[in-house]
């Protein structure tokens, strides 16, 4: 398999836009494309995954680790791979480029491909091309060029060939029937849009019509062979999975480990009545339950199926949505009534806010002694979440977050009640699989 990086001098740059694009012109060539996504995102993945029909995956160097990262690399198929960046080339964890897009691309030797989104500059963006590629030694090897018109591409064409020693591949033109909605986690989720096959379609046409198509694919690279050593031993575990529009963030690895554990029974919180029958444990990953809280909470026989289980000690484990989901509902700000139901296994609630309440990678240290991880264990999450939670239940976790100027940010969540355990941060079990062990000791 060859593969190249797609990534950008900042988010919003185009990245996402344009790597579908080139992922359905790939397709169309016949080829089988496998998708990519540095960084913690799920929702890119998910658009990936729609395009292509091949699970993307993730490559996310603080979550999984060097090897980790190797060994999810090593498990794509397909014929090209197409690596989505994350924010801007070198933007990542902290002031430096540590868990950047650039970062990845040296650990994989992979070629990259700039997208930009120029407005009102000619020369000035040549400077900032230039400072791109001078700033490290990024195997940058040529620039497509977003949501501009014909004759201001010409003019930048000509400007960034005369002025920067890269090749200018095309453009995709402005175009209204590419433009896909955003919500506050960044693109609406690829499920919720009905013409995604028929806009995406447009993009690869007009990629084919105006770039050269035929150079980029001189640009992938051979990948390296990688050791995959992030296994685990059955133990023929049945785990229920709630997916569905209002959970869907899930790592394509952390199913795997799953499914090497026992069998996986997916069911929808939304449409089922009632939990899988005779499983041995629960886990609710992050979503969107805000959005569908009316559908969620009208289907009120799931919710007294999942609260009858966890008291009676089903072992759950519940991720930044799903944690939301097992309190007793939202809280109206000012207000003393909730909107709607929730499951009400945690006693509190949950309360959206218009801003984000933390993000960002974490280092969790798990503090205080309980009856599902050892004290004093180390993991890694990501957060990134608009909402907090006031639950009467003791947490777990204190959170450590390194800041620019040497201090550091640190704040508790992670709660722990019969054999649940919830929490805002999202885990890849690649980067901690002796906390994923204990979890189903």
């Amino acid at each position: 398999m060859k593969s190249i990086v797609i990534a950008s001098n900042s988010s919003g740059g185009g990245k996402t836009t344009v790597t579908l694009g080139i992922m359905k012109a790939l397709k169309n060539r016949g080829f089988k494309v496998q998708g990519y996504k540095v960084g913690p995102d799920y929702i890119d993945t998910a658009f990936h995954t729609k395009i292509t029909g091949k699970d993307s995956r993730n490559l996310d160097l603080f979550l999984m680790g060097e090897e980790g990262v190797k060994a999810s690399f090593s498990r794509g198929d397909g014929d090209l791979a197409v690596v989505e960046g994350v924010m801007g080339l070198y933007d990542g964890k902290g002031i430096d480029t540590s868990y950047s897009t650039y970062h990845l691309s040296k650990v994989l030797d992979l070629p990259i491909i700039l997208v930009l989104s120029p407005k009102a500059q000619v020369a000035t963006l040549c400077a900032e091309i230039n400072g791109i590629v001078n700033f490290k030694d990024a195997n940058i090897k040529g620039i497509i060029l977003n949501n501009i018109t014909e004759s201001y591409y010409k003019l930048l064409k000509a400007a960034v060939e005369k002025n920067c020693n890269l090749k200018v591949l095309g453009y995709l033109p402005k175009d209204e029937r590419l433009v896909l909605q955003s919500r506050h986690l960044g693109l609406i989720q690829s499920s919720e849009i009905e013409d995604l096959q028929q806009k995406i379609g447009v993009c690869a046409e007009l990629l084919e019509k105006h770039m050269d198509m035929d150079f980029l694919l001189e640009v992938f690279k051979e990948n390296q062979t990688y050791v995959d050593n992030f296994h685990v031993e059955s133990k023929g575990k049945k785990i229920a999975v709630a997916y569905d529009k209002a959970f869907s963030f899930y790592y394509k690895e952390n199913l795997e480990l799953l499914k090497e554990i026992g069998e996986v029974i997916y069911f929808s919180p939304i449409v089922d009545k009632e939990l899988p029958r005779e499983i041995d444990f629960l886990y609710i990953g992050g979503g969107y339950p805000e959005v569908f809280k009316s559908e969620l909470s009208k289907n009120t026989s799931m919710i007294d199926s999942i609260k009858k289980a966890l008291d009676n000690g089903l072992p759950c484990y519940a991720e930044c949505g799903g944690l939301m989901y097992l309190t007793e509902g939202e809280k109206l700000q000012d207000k003393e009534h909730i909107s709607y139901n929730t499951v009400g296994f945690f006693k509190g609630y949950y309360t959206l806010t218009k801003r984000l309440q933390n993000f960002g990678y974490a280092r969790i240290n798990v503090e205080v002694e309980n009856n599902i991880l050892p004290q004093n264990m180390s993991i890694n999450c990501h957060e990134f979440h608009k909402s907090f939670v006031n639950l009467e239940e003791e947490k777990v976790y204190g959170l450590y977050k390194s800041v620019y100027d040497g201090t550091q940010k640190n704040w508790q969540c992670g709660y722990v009640k019969k054999n649940t355990l919830a929490a805002y941060g999202h885990v890849h079990f690649f980067g901690n699989l002796q906390w994923f062990k204990e979890i189903f000791r």
